[in-house]
């Protein structure tokens, strides 16, 4: 069967072509009844407007970068997945790209990228959202930006974000709770927004507790398993270790329960781990994690909305914008009493 066409849409609903094209796009000077009535068509026949052809007709390009360091993590999955459900419902389409900000020739690969494309706007993950130099470049080239978990607003970038701070201080307040005094916390990315809000949750929820923090408990890590393993080897490789870490990321997470495994240090009797994100490894990881959920196909989906508004589009300056989304806490068998 062939595909619908912006002529079946607009023999069906008795109005002309343009009308239709001026319907899809957004724009202006139709009437409310008339575009309800092509609106109600283009879902009966299940219309979707070709990209290319519409960036022809109406000067604006229908795609959207999407750019991530590690395109193939599970939070990039959820991200991923929340946004090409709403750019379908917007009639976008998603472009993936990945980042490597240690790459040197990294910036003039983007710019050749947004040259080629010509993106109707670009979502930044973490943790290149918050690399000043690629904002840069792309405020230069005036495309709209919106950052994802991440509270840095800049000239031309909207920010979605969780509380990621208090969510810090929930989780650790847990741990607390079940009656941990020694705790260690693996941390993320240092210049990343978010990662420096969960750290100051953690320590100000141990000292509001009146309890210590040692500086050897407190790990870097870069948001990847494999870091989270070295910290939790850091962390266990003595008689004398916490009975619970709090890493910054499920990732991590799943490094220091390995770390656990490898010196038979039973999970949650002898030391409790905690992460946060709700990335679909802290359901598949044994036992399964407590984390927080933040809900990163929300948070796409948001952006979409963002950068598929005409008004968010046009050059200029446009409104700062700061949306924050809640959180949740899930607990599950990784933690249990001191």
């Amino acid at each position: 069967m062939p595909p619908v066409t912006i002529k079946d849409v607009a023999r069906a609903a008795g109005v002309s072509p343009k009308t239709v094209s001026r319907v899809m796009n957004a724009e202006a000077h139709v009437r409310p009844a008339v575009r309800d009535h092509v609106l109600r068509v283009v879902a009966e026949l299940d219309y979707r407007p070709n990209a290319y052809a519409r960036s022809l007709s109406s000067s604006r390009s229908y795609l959207i970068g999407l750019f991530f360091d590690d395109p193939a993590s599970g939070y990039a999955a959820e991200v991923q997945l929340g946004a090409m459900a709403r750019c379908r419902h917007h009639g976008y389409h998603l472009v993936v790209e990945r980042i490597d900000r240690d790459g040197p020739e990294t910036l003039d690969e983007v710019s050749r990228t947004l040259q080629a494309l010509q993106l109707a706007g670009v979502i930044l993950t973490p943790p290149i959202c918050d690399w000043s130099d690629l904002t840069d470049l792309l405020d230069h080239r005036g495309i709209p930006v919106v950052k994802l978990n991440s509270s840095r607003t800049g000239s031309s970038a909207a920010v979605i974000h969780i509380d990621d701070y208090q969510a810090a201080r929930d989780m650790t307040d847990h741990l607390i709770t079940l009656g941990h005094r020694d705790i260690a916390f693996v941390q993320g990315i240092v210049s990343h927004d978010a990662a420096g809000k969960r750290l100051a949750g953690f320590c100000d929820a141990m000292r509001c507790a009146g309890i210590g923090i040692r500086d050897a408990w407190i790990q870097a890590g870069d948001f990847s398993f494999r870091s989270g393993m070295a910290a939790g080897d850091a962390i266990l490789s003595t008689n004398d270790h916490p009975s619970a870490v709090f890493a910054a990321n499920d990732e991590m997470a799943l490094g220091v329960l390995v770390s656990a495994a490898h010196r038979n240090i039973a999970v949650p009797k002898a030391l409790s781990v905690v992460g946060f994100d709700d990335a679909p490894i802290s359901r598949m990881a044994w036992p399964q994690l407590t984390t927080i959920r933040q809900p990163n196909a929300v948070l796409a989906s948001v952006a979409i909305d963002i950068l598929a508004d005409p008004s968010y589009q046009q050059a200029g300056d446009r409104p700062a914008r700061s949306v924050q989304v809640p959180y949740t806490f899930i607990g599950r068998s990784s933690s249990g009493p001191a």
